[in-house]
């Protein structure tokens, strides 16, 4: 049943008649501004920004965290949300059916679907088990290692519900061990804190080994960055090691040795790999002894825009190399300098890759879509003088789908280029 329109035009947190997750009160409603675009909501856009909403002081008073009803501007339903007065997204779409609430068996249902899709395409389970609104659980992140969960709610909804998600994550997949990580950029949007914790079992005292693409990976569940591994570059990895076998490597912005360790696996020469951190250094090089490569596999520790232009000064060439940085344009008021980045690393990867080699340049930022980042990196190999031949065009794994009504969720670019 939908709720019924508030007599009021002024004050659109009227009752509906479903209750709220603890089975006590009714859910509020609240709504649209008339020039918000409701169409897009019908279509599947999960957001709703803060200018879009009337708030009201009801509105602004709700928790954060709240489930509500979403109406548009006629008072006709939309959706059931979660609304965070305190952020620049007030509401995300949990609901458009209208036939459940965030509980237990909402959560099992939805994890549920989650991991048919994850089983269909992996063998063992590793791998992005929840990827945010494509998965219908707004804002949450589940990454599986094994028996072990890890995941960042970072959205205020997903952190008071902490118990029951966690409590079907465990039903529905079996793992003994659940931990948080508060880290993600996007509590802080949320104004939730950066406290870690662990929700069930017992943290691992050691990393954990992970096998992909031949190689062995160690992910480091509570120390390193983000849950412990990117496993978003998984089948850009696999086709870039195509051009490893009898090359050598170097991998720049490597973390904990994503691309070297595979194009190793695929009979690389040898391969260096470049990185800021040393923990995420000592963690590529124990994968490399896991994975038997250790005597092809090298480190260097330091800014990578100044060891490209050392290796530069130092005559080294490469037959493979990949540079795949951080997020340089995060948001829009970071984008042209973000593509002025993105533009360098080409401009000093370039030279360094043999004649007829191949050069995989890499994008994480949600602002730059794939057109611009081409661009950058074209103009970058241009200014070093190289020709390339576009090959491939890779974005995240199948892990991380995309919610084609939200951009956001394409955000992993990996350009491969013969030069």
């Amino acid at each position: 049943m939908m709720p019924p329109h508030d007599t009021d035009p002024d004050t659109p947190a009227a009752a509906a008649p479903e209750t709220g997750t603890d089975g006590s009160a009714p859910l509020p409603v609240v709504r649209l501004k008339p020039k918000a675009n409701a169409r897009a909501v019908r279509r599947g856009f999960p957001w709703i920004f803060a200018d879009e909403l009337v708030t009201d002081r009801r509105t602004r008073a709700l928790a954060p965290g709240t489930i509500a009803w979403l109406e548009d501007a006629e008072r006709k339903p939309l959706a059931r949300v979660a609304v965070n007065p305190n952020s620049k997204i007030i509401a995300r779409v949990i609901d458009r059916e209208g036939r459940g609430i965030p509980d237990h068996d909402w959560f099992v249902a939805r994890l549920r679907r989650a991991l048919a899709l994850r089983e269909a395409l992996y063998d063992r389970p590793f791998y992005r088990l929840v990827h945010a609104e494509a998965d219908g659980l707004p804002g949450v992140i589940i990454d599986r290692f094994g028996d072990i969960a890890v995941f960042q709610p970072n959205a205020a909804w997903a952190e008071l519900l902490l118990d029951p998600l966690a409590e079907a994550l465990a039903e529905v997949t079996g793992v003994t061990t659940i931990l948080k990580n508060a880290g993600g950029r996007g509590r802080t949007l949320e104004g939730l804190d950066d406290a870690d914790a662990v929700l069930a079992g017992a943290a691992p005292d050691a990393p954990v080994p992970v096998e992909m693409n031949g190689a062995t990976y160690m992910a480091d569940l509570t120390g390193g960055q983000k849950t412990g591994l990117f496993y978003d570059q998984r089948e850009n990895q696999a086709f870039a090691a195509r051009f490893a076998r009898g090359h050598d490597v170097l991998d720049v912005f490597s973390h904990v040795g994503g691309f070297a360790l595979a194009a190793l696996a695929h009979g690389a020469r040898s391969a260096l790999s470049v990185d800021g951190s040393a923990p995420a250094l000592e963690l590529a090089e124990a994968g490399a002894r896991a994975s038997g490569t250790a005597d092809r596999f090298e480190t260097r520790q330091g800014d990578a825009f100044d060891v490209l232009a050392a290796l530069g000064g130092e005559g080294r060439r490469f037959g493979l190399v990949i540079c795949d940085p951080p997020a340089f344009a995060p948001a829009k008021p970071a984008l042209e300098a973000g593509l002025r980045a993105y533009e360098r690393v080409a401009r000093l990867a370039a030279p360094l890759v043999a004649p007829g080699g191949t050069l995989v340049l890499c994008s994480c930022s949600h602002a730059a879509d794939l057109a611009a980042f081409q661009g950058a990196s074209l103009r970058g190999i241009g200014r070093a003088g190289r020709r390339a031949q576009l090959l491939y065009t890779g974005q995240a794994g199948p892990d991380h789908p995309l919610l084609p009504q939200l951009a956001e969720t394409g955000y992993l670019k990996a350009l491969v280029f013969r030069l």
